[in-house]
């Protein structure tokens, strides 16, 4: 250990556009490993893929800043950039699934100054697309509307960005500063996907309803969870609940089917401890 950090870009560069994905054993490895691979490879291309903020069967969700960071990991992954690339994940982000790369590939939306498409279709996009409408924008995934202005703060942007319409013609979008609302620079086009892990849309509502059903013989229409997304309203804890709203799910493997995989030290006693938790939230949550 620490030597790793020194053999991981020459192992990266003879993977090429394969890319390689290291696997620690939990977040405070993938923290050190990330700063000694800034020291020794500081122009590489280093992508992380962080496990959820929560225990198994929570009834809190993630953080916003972490489902930002995956699903812009995803994103990525998705569509490759042709160059060496390295994934830094753990164990728990490895063990657990995540939407599909179909999903994911048709959730995105471009916006550029002089394009045409209206307040309208941004809104519907963003909604859609597990954005939440908010009074100010202050945290990933937030959007906010003033008359011709649209706020929003993009997955894994490192700063939010405001759209300036005139009728339906986008003219300008920069990025500014949250606390004094200044613009800081002016971009040249905006690349959306998704910015939550479970989806409140028409089609992943009716999936939801009818899993819910299976799952559990009927319908009990006192269930907050059940009321609160039939209604399409977020819910505290319900992306513990995605396979109801998705029947099919991938994993990090399905998206780097031809990646170098390199399991880091102590990894095979940290996934035993972890499937061992696993079972034991499980076990307490059914009874």
């Amino acid at each position: 250990e620490g030597q790793d950090a020194l053999l991981l870009p020459e192992l990266a560069r003879e993977a090429a556009t394969r890319g390689l994905v290291y696997v620690c054993r939990d977040d405070s490895h993938l923290a050190t490993l990330a700063d000694q691979l800034d020291y020794f490879a500081p122009k590489f291309d280093v992508i992380r893929f962080p496990a959820w903020d929560c225990l198994p069967y929570d009834r809190v969700s993630p953080s916003a800043d972490i489902l930002a960071r995956r699903l812009a990991t995803l994103a990525r992954l998705e569509k490759p950039s042709g160059q060496p690339f390295i994934v830094l994940t753990t164990v728990n982000a490895v063990l657990q699934r995540v939407l599909p790369k179909t999903l994911i590939a048709k959730a995105t939306f471009l916006a550029k100054p002089g394009m045409r498409f209206g307040l309208d279709a941004l809104q519907i996009f963003l909604t859609d697309n597990g954005y939440s409408r908010v009074g100010t924008v202050v945290e990933q995934g937030d959007f906010a509307v003033r008359g011709g202005l649209i706020d929003l703060y993009p997955p894994g942007a490192d700063a939010p960005v405001r759209l300036d319409f005139f009728g339906d013609t986008l003219e300008t979008i920069r990025s500014f500063d949250p606390q004094s609302q200044r613009s800081t620079d002016q971009l040249k086009e905006l690349r959306l996907n998704l910015a939550n892990e479970v989806l409140l849309n028409a089609n992943s509502i009716a999936g939801f309803r009818t899993a819910y059903a299976q799952a559990f013989g009927g319908i009990d229409l006192n269930d907050p969870l059940y009321e609160s997304i039939t209604s399409g309203r977020r819910y505290q804890g319900m992306e513990h609940w995605l396979p109801l709203f998705q029947s099919e799910l991938e994993t990090l493997f399905d998206y780097l089917p031809d990646a170098i995989w390199w399991l880091g030290p102590e990894v095979p006693a940290s996934m035993t401890a972890r499937h061992e938790q696993i079972a034991e939230y499980y076990d307490a949550r059914k009874e």
